[in-house]
């Protein structure tokens, strides 16, 4: 009989012999690659993702999108164990109807996610793209930036991305606001952290970053009407997902100087068109939803991804990594 295949989809993975290749051969399953090394964009069609993705008994994703009509064309998958924390790109109603867990990997990568987001603020206060080019171009422009000191720093979503984000700003002398439904009570008074109404976080911010999942509920959240609630020359900051905010309506706010800024790594359509009019501004700074990929996240993320897998492919339950919980009672890896 042979073995399980599992398909590791996201790029930087692609024919690297890291532990979890190394973890997943030990454990009796057999790894394999998308043909295309683009496959984990998310832009295949449903047809070409069951292709595939046929015989496929688990899969380390990316992007890839796994909707109804994929999950159905695909009767022999077991496992969809998404590298990183966002699920949005699986139907997970029809992997549940399927008997399908959908995990995530959540110790992964929040750190990185946390210093890129801290990144993107440095880059906008201090105008360090700008001024970049200023110099090259051979101007000596001595203009003063901004504090980052004693502004105040608005968090919407306290999970562990935004809980690292706050660590991060009051190291940075920053007062911290946080807009949370369940918040850990313990971490905010431990970190004098403010938690406020979303009213108040808008109004009040210097800097807002985004660290809520998308969903039904949160999709365009960031519209025009609360865009123009957010504090006069204040900047958002974007490492979640694209589809929180409305492109068109941020682009309408930073040209007319409301928010004096933006620091984006995700977008409504990724990848990004080159002629997003967003991309002409000087006010705004730009990156290839990467916030969560750096050395140490990657690696983390592929291990932690191929541990869901091998538990799950022995009958044991990752608690506290399953997207769909309510599985767990009858679910069984199918022979």
């Amino acid at each position: 009989m042979s073995a399980p295949v599992v398909l590791i989809t996201p790029e930087p993975f692609f024919h690297v012999r890291g532990a979890w290749v190394e973890h997943l051969e030990a454990a009796g399953l057999a790894v394999r690659y998308p043909e295309d090394t683009r496959f984990c964009e998310g832009n295949s069609s449903p047809q070409e993702t069951i292709r595939e993705m046929q015989g496929v008994a688990a899969v380390i994703s990316g992007g890839d999108r796994f909707t109804a009509e994929v999950i159905t064309g695909l009767p022999d998958l077991r496992v969809i164990a998404r590298a990183g924390v966002g699920y949005d790109r699986v139907d997970v109603p029809a992997a549940t109807a399927h008997g399908i867990p959908v995990t995530i990997t959540p110790t992964a990568n929040h750190e990185a996610v946390a210093e890129a987001a801290i990144a993107l603020l440095f880059a906008l206060a201090k105008q360090i793209v700008p001024n970049d080019a200023r110099t090259r171009s051979g101007a000596w422009a001595k203009g003063p930036t901004r504090p980052v000191r004693g502004q105040t720093l608005g968090i919407l979503g306290l999970g562990r991305i935004g809980r690292s984000c706050a660590l991060r700003a009051r190291g940075l002398g920053m007062h911290v606001l946080a807009t949370e439904a369940y918040p850990d009570t313990a971490f905010v008074e431990q970190h004098a952290i403010e938690l406020a109404p979303l009213e108040a976080l808008l109004a009040r911010s210097d800097y807002i970053t985004l660290h809520c999942p998308l969903n039904d509920t949160t999709r365009g959240m960031f519209n025009r009407s609360l865009l123009r609630r957010m504090k006069p020359g204040s900047a958002l900051i974007n490492t979640a997902r694209g589809g929180l905010v409305v492109e068109a309506d941020l682009l309408e706010a930073l040209r007319s100087g409301h928010l004096s800024g933006a620091g984006l790594d995700v977008f409504e359509q990724e990848p990004a068109a080159g002629d997003n009019p967003l991309f002409r501004l000087e006010n705004v700074v730009l990156s290839p939803h990467v916030a969560g990929i750096d050395e140490y996240s990657l690696r983390d993320m592929a291990i932690e991804s191929a541990d869901c897998i091998i538990r799950l492919a022995r009958g044991e339950w990752p608690a506290g990594a399953v997207v769909n919980d309510e599985l767990r009672s009858s679910w069984k890896w199918r022979s």
